[in-house]
């Protein structure tokens, strides 16, 4: 690392440097920086008790801190003027080769003094990260890092991926015979990782790292159970190998959008940005409904009296086991519900192209069926015909979808911009003029009036009410 490098670290950290404890610079902020990449976050390990270290910190850089970890008596300063994420940890052995020891690979066990040594600015490297760096490597710092920890196997995937790294034959060979320790860890935190491989600009890549190591079918088995599950003629990979694929094209369209969409590319790329929960976009929600919207084809395969191979009701079936996994990983139940909508909603729109054109009322009908994550939803069928290319499968079909696809989702937008559609008669009105009680067939009353005033069947007060009359009719007690 040159001085003026080793400088710009230190310089935001002056707080600490003059209190005279011990304290190294180490871990994921050193590896970028030694990489020439943009330094987010910084790890601090000190000789001694962290807290007393965050709140010099804290206060000379007008930031905030909080206690990260009691377990390792963490603490972690974030904002003010400080240029990175910066959590202090005390030294993890007696001394700071001990420390690095106890880490997971080697790019990752380098560690810079906050104060230059008298023999020169030389980086702490008792594992050899220096010389895997500068071999695009990871590697293992000790065979018993993954079981210490197995939200490292999700990790191990996430950098190999971010770094553009290879993994060494070893540690890969490690982190499956590991693979099946992974729920070990705590769900959340499992879902953090899973997000940040989520957010990568390659997910996708990073997902197929995931099954290379056995990481993906320990995370969730049901996926690891649809390894070599035969589809039928339409499709060219197995069940796997499919959903694989569909998460390629899903971060393809999320990250250009415009060859499908063309004219409202920048909306979908405006909603796919736009935040969804834990800290993520919905965008990631997306690449998450990719990576599980097949997950139950394993178990729902059937294969019909003709011999045709069927897989009914794997999308409801996904959908409840969506919820259980995101259960486990204890994620917020908006992301759950958005994710487990979107498998329980994969499927509708490839049905609607063989009835196109569409009414504006289907087309309405199946965009409230996928509320409120309907650009989501349409690009995730997208997705899914673009990964489905078996020998009875036509271009043409293809085609067919992607145009419904784009009509559908500017017809989408259109009513987005047109707003809600505002009742021409409240619903207590409405029970009153009918002499009924109130209950959930006023529900479906008003709804069917709504649907009437969008396709301009009703446009004033006095025909809503003939129409709640005669739907009343229609629908007794």
């Amino acid at each position: 690392m040159s001085a003026e490098a080793g400088r710009a670290l230190r310089a935001p950290l002056a707080a600490l440097a003059a209190s005279g404890v011990a304290t190294w610079l180490v871990g994921g902020g050193i590896r970028d920086a030694l990489m020439g990449r943009t330094v987010a976050d910084m790890d601090l390990a000190i000789a001694g008790d962290a807290a007393p270290a965050a709140a010099a910190l804290a206060r000379a850089a007008g930031a905030d801190r909080y206690p990260l970890s009691r377990a390792f008596g963490s603490w972690r300063i974030t904002g003010g003027d400080l240029p990175f994420q910066v959590d202090i940890t005390p030294l993890q052995g007696p001394d700071i080769a001990a420390d690095l020891a106890r880490r997971d690979l080697t790019v990752n066990a380098i560690a810079l003094p906050l104060v230059p040594q008298d023999d020169g600015d030389h980086p702490v490297d008792p594992t050899g990260g220096m010389a895997d760096l500068a071999a695009g490597r990871l590697r293992l710092v000790d065979d018993g890092a993954l079981r210490q920890d197995p939200v490292r196997l999700l990790r191990l995937a996430r950098l190999a991926t971010q770094l553009e790294f290879s993994v060494e034959p070893g540690t890969a060979a490690r982190a499956r015979a590991d693979a099946g320790r992974l729920w070990e860890a705590p769900g959340e935190r499992l879902a953090e990782e899973l997000g940040r491989i989520a957010s990568l600009p390659r997910a996708d890549l990073a997902v197929r790292g995931m099954d290379a190591l056995g990481v993906l079918g320990a995370l969730s088995p049901e996926l690891e159970d649809c390894r070599g599950v035969e589809q039928n003629p339409y499709h060219h990979l197995d069940a796997l190998g499919h959903t694989l694929e569909v998460v390629e094209h899903a971060v393809a369209l999320a990250a250009d959008p415009e060859p499908v969409f063309r004219g409202v590319a920048p909306r979908v790329s405006e909603v796919l940005a736009r935040p969804l929960a834990d800290g993520l976009s919905a965008r990631e929600g997306l690449v998450l409904a990719a990576i599980f919207h097949d997950m139950a084809k394993a178990e729902t395969k059937r294969v019909l009296s003709d011999g045709r191979i069927g897989f009914m009701g794997h999308d409801i079936r996904g959908a409840e086991m969506v919820e259980d996994l995101f259960g486990r990983l204890r994620t917020s139940a908006r992301l759950r519900d958005t994710v487990a909508l979107a498998v329980r909603r994969h499927l509708p729109l490839g049905f609607l192209v063989h009835r196109t054109p569409l009414s504006l009322r289907q087309i309405d009908r199946y965009l409230r069926s996928t509320a409120p994550a309907e650009a989501e939803i349409i690009v995730l069928t997208v997705a899914d015909r673009l990964a489905t290319r078996g020998a009875r499968t036509t271009e043409s079909a293809i085609r067919r979808h992607l145009v419904l696809a784009r009509e559908v989702m500017a017809q989408h937008f259109a009513l987005v911009d047109r707003g809600p559609v505002e009742p021409l008669v409240r619903g207590d009105a409405l029970a009153r003029a009918l002499g009924r009680t109130p209950g959930p067939w006023l529900a479906e009353l008003v709804e069917a009036l709504r649907e009437e005033q969008l396709v301009g069947h009703i446009t004033t007060p006095a025909q809503a009410h003939r129409f709640a009359a005669a739907w009343d009719a229609a629908h007794p007690g």
